[in-house]
This record gives structure tokens, C-alpha cells and sequence, in this order.
């Protein structure tokens, strides 16, 4: 149990990056649901209140929990808060990019039938880790003694 705890709290801040943009898939779709679904917003208008949801919890989860930046002051908060949501804008460009450019290069193979997966896959990997760096490297910095 020791060794399980020592690795726990070796790679915890990854763990709890995998865990919480775990959550923040679940918040991303569960909007999409309710926006396009119940209220019946167009998918375009409901794409992007979904990702405003999604990067607003992954925003607190990663500020709290992953990287533990416990200060809410206002300069500090509108720093990360900018900094985050740029470092998302900017992934996600890279995602829109990213995914045409992968199947013209040929990384077109379908996965369970679906045309495009594998560069799907590929694709959300490089943007996870870009992620993570980003959110680790620029966004919650810790502060150095």
C-alpha cells in the first residue's frame, strides 16, 4: 500500500489532470445535451456555450486540484483565467488544424468504423499534453522561494 501511495503522490498532479479532463469531457457533452437537446439551441451556438462550460470547469479543477493555485486574488485570477482560456483558443486551433492536415497526409484509417479516427486520436493526444504543458509551464507557475 505504501508503494501505491509513494506512486500516487509522485505522479498525482498528472493523475488528477487525466481525472479531471475526464470530468470535463462528461461537462463538455453533458451541456452539448442540454443546449442542442433540451433547449434546443442550433449545434453551432451550442458547441461553443459547451466549450465556454467545459474550459470554465477545467479552468477551476486544474486551478484548484491539479496545479493548486489556491489564490483568488484579482490580478493573479485574471492572469491564469486569461492565460488558460488563450492557451485553449490556441490548442484548439491547433486541433482544428491539426486533424485535416493529419488525414491529408494520409492518417485517414477509421477506427470502429468511424473515417478519421485515427488522426482524431492522435491529434487529442498532441493537444492533452500541449495542454498540460501549457496549464503547467505558463499558466499555474509556481512560485519560486
Amino acid at each position: 500500500m505504501d508503494k501505491l501511495k509513494s506512486l500516487y503522490l509522485k505522479y498525482r498532479e498528472v493523475i488528477s489532470y487525466l481525472f479531471f479532463g475526464g470530468l470535463t469531457t462528461v461537462v463538455s457533452w453533458g451541456t452539448y445535451a442540454l443546449f442542442v437537446g433540451a433547449l434546443h439551441l442550433g449545434v453551432n451556438a451550442g458547441n461553443i456555450l459547451s466549450w465556454i462550460c467545459a474550459v470554465s470547469f477545467a479552468f477551476v479543477t486544474n486551478k484548484l486540484w491539479v496545479f493548486q493555485s489556491r489564490s483568488w486574488q484579482w490580478p493573479l485570477w485574471l492572469k491564469e483565467a486569461a492565460a488558460f482560456f488563450g492557451g485553449r483558443i490556441f490548442s484548439g486551433l491547433i486541433e482544428v488544424g491539426g486533424l485535416p492536415l493529419l488525414i491529408k497526409m494520409g492518417l485517414n484509417q477509421s477506427l470502429f468504423g468511424v473515417e478519421g479516427s485515427a488522426a482524431k486520436l492522435v491529434v487529442s493526444v498532441v493537444v492533452t499534453i500541449l495542454n498540460y504543458v501549457i496549464s503547467k509551464l505558463l499558466v499555474f507557475q509556481k512560485k519560486k522561494p
